[in-house]
């Protein structure tokens, strides 16, 4: 078993989680339970799948946890645009996700990739 929380990935996915909520905190409370349910969804997905991967006993099983890690990502960076579209939120606060989403998305294909190895 690995210890998920030493992974650079799951500490960046962790920290989108929990800027995500923040953000989340500013959109219109029309959107509780709409763009601020999915986009808080699709965050902590993106670390508690790294998390659930590290527990895998074989590097084919932790790359299919890594690759809906990813997935996750490319759902909640949708989301983001469509926010920024509709100008929900803080625009330095989105502008960090995004940017922070990015860093995530490289470093997850690249942690994939050497697991296929």
């Amino acid at each position: 078993m690995r210890n998920f929380k030493q992974l650079k990935i799951w500490q960046k996915g962790f920290e989108i989680a929990v800027n995500t909520f923040k953000l989340v905190e500013e959109l219109p409370k029309e959107e509780k339970f709409g763009l601020s349910q999915q986009l808080t969804r699709a965050a902590v997905s993106i670390p508690s799948n790294i998390a659930e991967g590290s527990s895998r006993s074989s590097e084919k099983d932790y790359g299919r946890f890594i690759e809906i890690s990813l997935g996750s990502s490319f759902e909640m960076e949708t989301q983001l645009l469509i926010a920024e579209a509709v100008n929900y939120g803080n625009y330095e606060k989105r502008a960090d996700l995004l940017k922070s989403l990015d860093e995530e998305q490289k470093m997850l294909i690249s942690f994939g990739s050497k697991l296929k190895k």
